[in-house]
């Protein structure tokens, strides 16, 4: 039997894996901190509760599971940020706040880039409980994508790009 058959689990794992693995952990490190200190300048409550679903159901559980991966490989982790205090956003100054349509295009824009990160450890990883794994937190990140869509276009803070005009037929002479 050869070193990658058998239980994957007991594979070691390669080094664009094990890269691309803690690399997605600073982000999602970074991305914690950073979502628990856009709460204290959501005003809206839908956005409010979408942001504290996907601290509790996505970004806390990606940490936890990639922790562990790279800790049953003896890979070392990254130094987290602290978690931030809550605040009161009427104790942030108006010019120092960021608005409900800056925090909902922001976390669009964190999803999107998620999705691909998610998707480029799925095609380099030989461990199948690696790209599993990417594979769950995908689906994952897709759904609350299409949640904060919905969201998004509920409130008016969708900005299309130039939206596609029907074109005429073009006139045979």
């Amino acid at each position: 039997m050869g070193v990658l058959s058998g239980n994957p689990q007991q594979e070691p794992m390669h080094y664009g894996e094990v890269f691309g693995v803690w690399s997605y952990l600073v982000g999602a490190q970074g991305m914690l901190a950073g979502y628990q200190t856009l709460i204290n300048h959501t005003g809206d409550k839908d956005l409010r509760k979408f942001l504290e679903d996907t601290i509790q159901n996505v970004i806390k559980p990606e940490i936890e599971q990639t922790q562990t991966l790279l800790k049953n490989n003896g890979v070392a982790l990254p130094p987290a940020p602290p978690e931030r205090p809550g605040a009161s956003l009427e104790n942030i100054p108006a010019g120092a706040r960021f608005t409900d349509p800056e925090i909902a295009a922001s976390v669009s824009k964190d999803i999107a880039a998620g999705l691909v990160a998610c998707s480029q450890m799925m095609g380099q990883a030989i461990r199948e409980d690696v790209a599993l794994m990417f594979g769950q937190f995908h689906m994952k990140k897709a759904q609350y994508g299409a949640t904060l869509l919905r969201i998004n276009k509920e409130k008016g803070w969708l900005i299309p790009p130039p939206l596609q005009v029907q074109a005429r037929e073009p006139v045979h002479s």
